[in-house]
């Protein structure tokens, strides 16, 4: 109970110094345009009016500010969501129709490679055949699938196709963290529980810094399964709307990434359950070492106890010891000493204790 109460308040101490530290990270807002055919530019706030190019199919709003909020929603006639309604938990604030437009959000994954990986919100809108995001952070997964858009060679001409494809990378980078966070897994167990020369060799205090390591995987499983769990009811909700279930590419490819979601779920708890397994063996191992450790005080006391007893008796200073005055008390002493400690030594080693 004391090694998961250290545990704990080392994760939270590591959290709380990286969310301070990630609260002060440059606001750097953009808006990124995408035309059908793959090709980028960046879009910058302009006093014109008008809907944007029937040739932009995806616009990519970065950390935007209130300003660029405002300019895309003149250019475009629907209201955007804020910052604070992103964080919104509730069912009917993250997933709803209004104005024509499909309003989703999603929890997403990002900085998983880092030792504290986090969670961002991030908008997703299908409105008349082009697909808004917003987001305040960057999800790999953006980024690949913004690199990958040109070889797709317009395959991508609406919002719901667009969309498909991005929750299809998204899935795919989601896979990706889960075989490394397994590998490491893998790693982790062979060092703790398979090479038992190098357990006897081990530094001090081994175990409780592997804990640390359990204790950062179990957070990102968590991360992902709370991510998967977003993802999932965004891919079933898109599913149930008319607009898109007309488009049968973009609804058979939202059926592929639901079974994918699926699996991934089922593998994200297996994972999970490896982590508790390992949890539970390294605190089970800890508990054996110190067994091993008092055991041993224990039994070099019971042998001791006999020579002492024998050196205590003959430290008296009665007036009447006939052993004082032998020629031999002393050696006779020093043997009753050894062969007191020898004996409960080989009666130890006979019972296994040793």
């Amino acid at each position: 109970m004391q090694q998961l109460l250290w545990l704990s308040v080392c994760v939270y101490d590591c959290v709380r110094d990286f969310n301070r530290a990630a609260s002060h990270e440059g606001d750097q807002s953009l808006i990124r345009a995408y035309r059908k055919d793959g090709s980028a530019e960046i879009i910058g706030i302009e006093p014109t009016s008008g809907d944007f190019s029937e040739d932009i199919i995806w616009l990519d709003l970065i950390k935007p500010s209130r300003e660029e909020e405002h300019f895309v929603e003149g250019r475009i006639g629907i209201q955007l969501p804020t910052p604070d309604e992103l964080k919104d938990i509730e069912p009917s604030s993250r997933l709803y129709v209004e104005n024509e437009a499909i309003y989703m959000t999603a929890s997403l994954l990002y900085r998983a490679d880092s030792t504290y990986p986090l969670l961002t919100d991030i908008a997703f809108i299908l409105f008349r055949g082009r697909l808004i995001t917003i987001r305040y952070a960057e999800p790999k997964a953006f980024e690949l699938f913004s690199a990958s858009l040109l070889r797709l060679n317009g395959q991508c001409d609406t919002g719901a196709k667009l969309l498909g494809h991005l929750l299809e990378t998204i899935v795919d980078r989601t896979a990706e963290i889960l075989e490394t966070l397994a590998a490491r897994l893998d790693a982790l167990s062979i060092t703790v529980f398979v090479n038992r020369k190098a357990a006897k060799r081990r530094p001090p205090r081994f175990l409780e810094d592997k804990l640390l390591d359990i204790a950062s995987h179990h957070q990102l499983v968590s991360k992902v399964r709370d991510s998967l769990v977003s993802l999932s009811r965004l891919v079933i909700f898109l599913q149930s709307q008319p607009a898109v279930r007309r488009e049968e590419e973009a609804a058979e490819l939202l059926g592929l990434v639901a079974r994918d979601l699926q699996s991934l779920g089922e593998h994200a708890a297996f994972v999970a359950n490896n982590i508790t397994f390992m949890l539970d063996a390294s605190l089970g191992l800890i508990n054996v070492e110190q067994n091993a450790i008092i055991k041993i005080f224990s039994i070099a006391s019971v042998v001791f106890l006999p020579p002492t007893l024998v050196a205590s008796i003959y430290g008296m200073n009665f007036q009447f010891m006939p052993e004082l005055g032998w020629n031999f008390g002393y050696p006779m002493a020093l043997f009753a000493m050894l062969l007191s400690a020898i004996i409960p030594f080989l009666f130890f080693r006979w019972k296994g204790w040793l």
